[in-house]
Formats: C-alpha cells, sequence, structure tokens
C-alpha cells in the first residue's frame, strides 16, 4: 500500500481518535480512513501511537493490514481498572525521529498539548495539515491553525464512517478485523 514516491507521513494520536469519533456516536473505517490520506493528503506512509493492550491484538493485525504502522506505549492499569497510556510525548518523538523522511505531516489529534509540535512543523513548512475528530470540539490551542491548516473529521462521516452492509454472501466486514462474519 505504501507509495515510495509521496513523502508525506501521517501521525495518529489513536486515544484521542477513537475518543473523539465514538462520542459523536460513530465508528470510523480505518480501512477508508487510510485511503482518505492517501488520496486527499499524499500521504505515503500512517502511523498510530496508542497503548498496547494485549487483547486487541486483532485489532493491532487488521490495522497493520490496511497500511498503518503501529507505534506502542505500555498502559497502567491501576486498581480501580482504568487504563492509563498517554501517549503524547512517543507521537512528538516519532514525529522529530522521522522528520527527514517526509515532505509534510499530517497530525490527527485535536490534543492542544500537540501545539508547539505543529508550531514547529508549521514554521518549517512540514505541517501539511491538522486533522480533528470533531471540528466542533478541540483545543483552543490550535486555533490559530484553523484557516486553512485544520480540518474535522467528522465533516467527512459519510465517506468515513464504518456501516455493517452485507455483502453478496451474507457476510458482513468487522469494523477493526479483517475477518467477515455472517
Amino acid at each position: 500500500m505504501y507509495d515510495a514516491s509521496v513523502t508525506n507521513y501521517a501521525f495518529i494520536d489513536g486515544q484521542n481518535l477513537h475518543k473523539g469519533i465514538q462520542e459523536l456516536g460513530w465508528s470510523l473505517d480505518y480501512r477508508r480512513f487510510r485511503i482518505y490520506l492517501k488520496e486527499k493528503y499524499d500521504v505515503g506512509k500512517t502511523f498510530i501511537v496508542m497503548g498496547y493492550v494485549a487483547t486487541n491484538a486483532e485489532l493491532y493485525t487488521a490495522l497493520q493490514n490496511y497500511g498503518y504502522t503501529l507505534i506502542f506505549k505500555p498502559i497502567l492499569t491501576y486498581k480501580d481498572g482504568k487504563v492509563k497510556g498517554n501517549c503524547d510525548a512517543d507521537l512528538v518523538l516519532n514525529v522529530m525521529t522521522r522528520i527527514g523522511e517526509f515532505e509534510q505531516a499530517v497530525i490527527v489529534s485535536g490534543d492542544g498539548d500537540f501545539y508547539c509540535l505543529i508550531k514547529y512543523l508549521n514554521d518549517r513548512s512540514k505541517l501539511r495539515m491538522i486533522l480533528v475528530p470533531d471540528e466542533n470540539s478541540y483545543s483552543a490551542l490550535l486555533k490559530s491553525f484553523a484557516a486553512g491548516r485544520l480540518a474535522g473529521i467528522n465533516v467527512q462521516r459519510k465517506k468515513l464512517e464504518y456501516r455493517k452492509t452485507p455483502r453478496k454472501d451474507g457476510t458482513v466486514r468487522s469494523a477493526f478485523r479483517g475477518d467477515t462474519r455472517k
């Protein structure tokens, strides 16, 4: 799926994307999203930074099959059952260690913690776009980039929403898995 002639990279805050879309009441079709990034923003490589949960192995395999490169951070599970896996520093580190490899970056997150990274990329003409899950709800720190460098994924819902549409053979592709189910 990777086209060596395309040198734009996308870096995705996996938790921010998943939770942001989930709060809007729909599910993202990650396969379609990968194609969208390629076609709309000339993205050759796409990285998702996320916490590693062993029970999600099937999801991780599907994402890799769709063309994503996964970057994992260990998670902490607290006594109350809450899971913590803040990946902000990991995303910044991965952008900066690869900065010589790409022409421009697409950052997928509405988190204001990425302001300094985004400003750095923008000041060096290395920022292609900021994609936020919801154009109506993202950090005010990112609003200065809204003119032409920021777009909401929510406005692409018709194109990117996962739909359980039965195939002719009666199977349905799972939202995250490459498998089929009746």
